[in-house]
């Protein structure tokens, strides 16, 4: 059963969706807070948003019926977070490689999917960061919003329910592997396109061919050819 809880404030809405897994079926639990404190972005980052402007939400999906791998559980929930924000902001909208999302050139969304064992369960949680209504983002220049790129408005608790019942519904029906792999790559930002990448503190031109099913990505380098990069290893720069 899906339902979907409201904090006034929290540090970090993956930390704190445990206390709502209550049952043995707990399944498709959503908790969101438009003032998280402490978020967390991939691999260590840290996402700061401004309170009252933002939504940090968090859903607790059961993996006991999730049949498809990590990286490509990743990659679908990528697509319909692309998928939703595409639908409501009329536009076209890509996925940075592995799980940003950009609008107009901006990231507007930042994803962080765990996996946790709670009251003997093990569950994906997948926490998402979605900048709504602030206008300035000081020092980080890639960052934007539904507001910024769009120029509407929208309410935040009409998002947060819709975009709830939009994962929930979605992720109860997984596509196959190379529908969600096909469907990722259409959407990939900058694909086939000549672009700069950081790597090892060292820059150079290149072009992103594909994302394969174990999580990599596949550049044609200026100077190196084909190489395959794990997260972390290059820095799209844009």
């Amino acid at each position: 059963m899906s339902q979907l809880f409201y904090l006034k404030e929290c540090s970090s809405t993956n930390d704190e969706i445990s206390k709502f897994l209550l049952y043995g079926n707990s399944d498709f639990i959503g908790l969101h807070t438009f003032n998280q404190t402490k978020g967390r972005g991939q691999y260590g980052n840290v996402w700061t948003p401004t309170a009252g402007k933002n939504l940090a939400y968090t859903l607790a999906v059961n993996t006991q019926n999730i049949l498809c791998s990590d990286f490509i559980f990743n990659y679908y929930t990528a697509i319909l977070v692309r998928d939703f924000l595409a639908n409501l902001a009329d536009n076209d909208v890509k996925i940075k490689w592995p799980n940003d999302i950009i609008l107009k050139g901006k990231k507007i969304v930042g994803i962080l999917i765990e996996k946790k064992k709670i009251n003997q369960n093990n569950y994906f949680i997948i926490g998402t960061g979605i900048n709504i209504l602030q206008e300035k983002f000081d020092e980080i220049s890639n960052a934007g919003s539904l507001l910024t790129q769009t120029g509407r408005e929208f309410k935040l608790e009409d998002l947060s329910l819709s975009f709830h019942e939009f994962l929930s519904e979605k992720l109860k029906n997984i596509p196959s592997d190379q529908e969600i792999l096909d469907r990722f790559n259409t959407n990939l930002f900058r694909k086939d396109e000549i672009s700069v990448f950081e790597i090892e503190k060292e820059r150079q031109n290149g072009i992103i061919r594909h994302a394969d099913e174990k999580g990599e990505l596949w550049i044609e380098l200026e100077n190196d050819g084909l190489c395959s990069f794990y997260h972390k290893e290059v820095k799209l720069l844009y």
